[in-house]
């Protein structure tokens, strides 16, 4: 088995997770000179250097690898003799019937309070508007998608028989809000930055985690 890694979603992706409708997220490739890659497992092997026009030896990896195990971090809190979470419905089915504890962030959940495990599939390099299959990534169909897919076989806006391009602005505008705002130029969805796009599986808590 890989390595034990955190990863971190928001409260819409954890549900689209949740609900087996994200199976990919894309994370940024922060090398600006790349050209172009070979990448293998998660792993850039060989990159163009537009200044030499050669081929220059791997220095980026992945940060995660098939064959990892992804714990995910999410919005968290105690209560009684373990924890909460903020994409709960049950438990809780009433609006303010939520614990009265802090809400912790994410990026605090110890990896004891993880309740979601994916396994890392596959990794590879890619431009950000090179994305196709926008559902994998847990965006939900707008409507007259059914047609687009009937045809196309896939979530695909630029060739879609309606014209559609309802996908695009929302996983643009969920990339984007993701973003810092001093770099947005740099890695907004308009500047098309080189993305690691990692698959995942769920999966069940490694037992070395106990």
């Amino acid at each position: 088995m890989g390595r034990v890694l955190p990863i971190l979603f928001n409260g819409d992706m954890v549900r689209a997770i949740l609900e087996d409708r994200k199976t990919v997220t894309r994370r940024i490739v922060k090398q600006s000179v790349w050209e172009s890659f070979v990448c293998e497992g998660g792993k850039v092997v060989n990159w163009l250097n537009p200044e030499t026009d050669a081929l220059e030896s791997p220095v980026y990896r992945a940060p995660y690898q098939p064959g990892d195990i992804m714990y995910v971090r999410e919005t968290w809190a105690e209560w009684t003799d373990g924890y909460v979470y903020r994409t709960w419905i049950s438990p809780f089915p009433q609006a303010g019937c939520y614990p009265t504890t802090v809400w912790h962030p994410s990026i605090h959940m110890p990896k004891e309070a993880a309740r979601i495990w994916l396994k890392v599939t596959d990794v590879r390099v890619e431009r950000l508007q090179d994305i196709k299959n926008f559902q994998a990534e847990g965006i939900e169909l707008s409507e007259g998608c059914e047609e687009c897919l009937a045809v196309c076989g896939e979530c695909d806006p630029d060739e879609s028989p309606i014209g559609c391009d309802n996908e695009i602005e929302k996983f643009a505008e969920l990339w984007d809000s993701a973003i810092k705002k001093p770099d947005i130029e740099r890695y907004g969805w308009d500047a098309n930055p080189w993305v690691w796009a990692i698959e995942f599986e769920r999966c069940g808590k490694p037992e070395r985690e106990g």
